[in-house]
């Protein structure tokens, strides 16, 4: 009953770590050599989406800085109200700055809008962390692979419809797996609600 949301940017090259080659004396800058390398992974494009059991929304492409402004209007209004609204979902996303802002939790409010609760510092925990390297993979995979911006947003709209709905259903009924080993003395999913005026602290 959660819909898991983030954003990940998308690079249309990366590094793949180091390379070793055998070269004769003076091949030293051959052609044959020397791989040519784009710094921080070249041009690229931002990506919101969403997942939860049965259910994915749409890809939405972020041009520029996400403020709080900007998430509110661009993606909380026109996508994740109608989506939660329709399924009966409560909302999961991480505690990035326009997220947790006043404007975005007033409108969440008054959207009727349950936000489950998220611990700082869990890396690995939304099964949507692992939904975005399954999409990365299958970009870089596709045929032909992407050369420009147009070609690398068609190929994410593409790979993310074809990602088996049972692939990300199995990453959600991972959750529980994942966070016995992050924080193995509560079960998110089962305890009963503390009593009012309660906090607990979990020393990782």
């Amino acid at each position: 009953g959660v819909l898991f949301t983030d954003e990940s940017r998308f690079s249309l090259y990366r590094a793949d770590g180091r390379q070793r080659v055998w070269r004769r004396v003076g091949e030293r800058f051959a052609d044959v050599s020397v791989v040519d390398r784009v710094a921080r992974g070249g041009s690229g494009v931002m990506v919101w989406a969403g997942v939860c059991y049965g259910q994915r929304t749409q890809v939405h492409f972020i041009n520029g800085i996400l403020n709080a402004q900007r998430y509110r209007d661009e993606i909380l209004r026109p996508i994740v109200v109608p989506f939660i609204h329709d399924h009966h979902l409560m909302l999961q996303h991480d505690n990035a700055r326009p997220r947790v802002s006043r404007i975005c939790t007033q409108f969440l409010e008054a959207e009727n809008i349950p936000v489950l609760a998220w611990p700082a510092y869990s890396l690995g925990m939304s099964p949507i962390e692992h939904v975005r390297d399954a999409l990365d993979r299958r970009t870089r995979q596709s045929v032909p692979v992407p050369a420009n911006i147009q070609q690398l947003r068609t190929a994410i709209k593409e790979e993310w419809t074809n990602i088996p709905q049972a692939t990300i259903n199995n990453l959600i009924n991972s959750m529980r797996r994942r966070q016995m080993v992050v924080t193995p003395d509560t079960d998110w999913f089962s305890d009963p609600p503390d009593p009012p005026n309660t906090v607990k602290l979990h020393i990782l």
